[in-house]
């Protein structure tokens, strides 16, 4: 067959088949874990203001100024595919008067989001996220639930192995004013050899240059302060406390002071769960503290914490995907059953038993097609069958055949 003028627009893809069931399976899995603590799934819309992104990720971040896919409607409003979710979950806090009651909230959440940036292995332009944010809470417990959550989470999927989670506090306010005019210093002394966006962030916002992804910025980063000597005694105190939460509830730490987050709102916890197993793309769940968000979307000074995770990448991290259920084939002999067939087929499938039926050919092709199918079993109805209410099962791995009735067929193929 000729290849299709049609294909899928550069960085994204088709999920089908295999693809399709290992992505469903990481969404599954998480949604099963985060209910177990306490989450309630949200959904927001998949397009925003473009205000909403520019808040939350800040002006000079890349992510707003390279890779947003921003565009004017027809009303002439400025909207955006989101680039991630974090901060319309904040929106919808706002928005639905959420601010001021039930707090803490648990969010969960799935979904695409839109980043136009270069295809490479696990990253794409629309690509997939799950991530959990606790809104409302600001004890160093959350934070180490939030986390322990993502970590069951890699462990129910059988990829934890590999991973470890990187951990850094950005401490308090006062702690980060400290270490801010450090930086600048240091920043200062290397200025002709910073990239041009990271001369801009210098004067902007300097904190952003320890996230920047270029060489020669990394060179300089890697001799800059740490954060750790300007800690105040509150914030050092908090770090300690989710360090300490975490050996509790079972979850293997490292100490990483180069992860940081450069915008103004974030505080405290940062952290990763890295691995070397996806080469360059070795975060696989990355998140934070961010008490000062929810006021940056109009809201009250609302403490919150979660993380995302990218489903691709997740994927990429499992053995294989789950195998597609086997069915079971309902074979009728000949139009004259087809009625007859119908119903055991409803009946199997109200008893909860994947079931598929060959729309025509004789019984030699509807067995062909079971065999395709890879159908655990065959039901064989014809018509003497049909008069005694009963039915030919026939295992299809061990070819081993036997008359029941039509109830014990049902149950016996669904336990």
């Amino acid at each position: 067959m000729a290849n299709s003028p049609l294909q899928p627009v550069r960085g994204t893809r088709d999920l089908i088949g295999e693809d399709f069931r290992a992505h469903h399976h990481v969404i599954a899995a998480a949604r099963r874990v985060t209910a177990l603590y306490g989450y309630e799934e949200w959904a927001t819309p998949i397009f925003e203001s473009t205000s909403v992104f520019a808040r939350s990720l800040g002006e000079t971040s890349d992510v707003v100024s390279k890779e947003m896919y921003s565009f004017d409607d027809r009303g002439g409003d400025s909207l955006t595919l989101r680039p991630e979710n974090t901060a319309g979950i904040c929106r919808a806090l706002v928005s639905n008067g959420l601010t001021q009651s039930n707090l803490p909230r648990k969010v969960f959440y799935a979904g695409p989001m839109f980043r136009y940036e270069r295809p490479q292995k696990g990253r794409y332009r629309q690509f997939h996220q799950i991530g959990a944010e606790v809104l409302g809470a600001a004890e160093p417990l959350a934070d180490a639930e939030v986390i322990a959550a993502g970590w069951h989470i890699l462990t129910d999927l059988g990829i934890s192995d590999g991973v470890v989670l990187e951990i850094n506090t950005l401490g308090d306010a006062e702690s980060r004013d400290g270490y801010r005019a450090a930086l600048v210093a240091h920043f200062r002394a290397h200025e002709a050899d910073l990239s041009a966006d990271s001369r801009v962030r210098l004067e902007k916002n300097p904190m952003r240059i320890l996230d920047s992804k270029d060489e020669g910025d990394r060179r300089i980063v890697a001799t800059a302060p740490t954060i750790e000597p300007f800690l105040t005694p509150a914030a050092a105190g908090f770090f300690e406390a989710v360090l300490r939460h975490l050996d509790t509830l079972g979850v293997p730490t490292r100490k990483n002071p180069r992860i940081v987050r450069g915008l103004d709102y974030y505080s405290h916890t940062a952290f990763e769960f890295v691995t070397d197993r996806l080469g360059a793309q070795g975060t696989v769940m990355a998140g934070g503290r961010y008490d000062g968000l929810v006021e940056e979307m109009g809201g009250p000074p609302t403490p919150c914490v979660g993380w995302a995770a990218g489903i691709e990448r997740l994927a990429m991290l499992m053995a294989s995907a789950p195998a597609a259920p086997r069915p079971v084939a309902v074979i009728p002999v000949g139009e004259a059953q087809e009625a007859a067939a119908l119903g055991l087929l409803q009946s199997l499938r109200r008893a909860g038993v994947v079931a598929e039926i060959a729309y025509k050919g004789n019984l030699k092709r509807r067995m062909e097609r079971a065999n395709k199918l890879s159908a655990r079993a065959a039901l064989i109805l014809g018509e003497d069958e049909a008069a005694q209410g009963v039915v030919q099962l026939r295992d299809l791995d061990s070819g081993t055949q036997e008359t029941v009735s039509l109830a014990e067929a049902v149950t016996r193929l669904r336990a």
